[in-house]
């Protein structure tokens, strides 16, 4: 067996417990999954912050062992063609799709436009292929001015 060339967890020197900032889930302060953080929102409380890929999108409520659950419905990814072309940007070694929505849109979170504009689901995908030529575009539903 090899060494890692990291520390384990629970290993001497690196202990579980006793690690600044490290608690189990369930752990005072540290809540189990599925519980609620936070004070109750209520229904008509918006989900997702305005530059979210799903803000906007309806709420439904689901019964789930007994608790009342708020999901969002589907979303559906819209066609690269309803998108205006403003120009491309060429892929280079070692961008993310965070760096390139960073440069290109001004904020690092919207990678999604990316995807959308360039019918891709996986952000990944974007800058697998360097060289690769990717379409940044108006927002969805805004027409662009032909030859411009």
């Amino acid at each position: 067996m090899t060494t890692p060339p990291f520390p384990l967890l629970g290993t001497p020197g690196f202990p579980l417990t006793g690690t600044p900032g490290f608690q189990l889930p369930g752990a005072p302060g540290f809540p189990m999954p599925g519980t609620p953080v936070g004070p109750p929102q209520p229904p008509e409380a918006p989900a997702f912050p305005v530059g979210s890929r799903y803000a906007g999108l309806p709420l439904a409520v689901a019964e789930l062992d007994g608790r009342q659950v708020r999901y969002v419905t589907r979303r559906f990814v819209p066609q690269p063609d309803c998108f205006a072309l403003l120009r491309e940007h060429t892929v280079v070694e070692g961008e993310r799709p965070d760096t390139v929505a960073a440069a290109e849109l001004g904020d690092p979170e919207r990678s999604w436009l990316l995807c959308d504009a360039n019918g891709v689901l996986d952000p990944a995908e974007l800058t697998a292929t360097v060289g690769r030529r990717l379409r940044i575009t108006l927002p969805e539903g805004v027409p662009g001015v032909a030859d411009a």
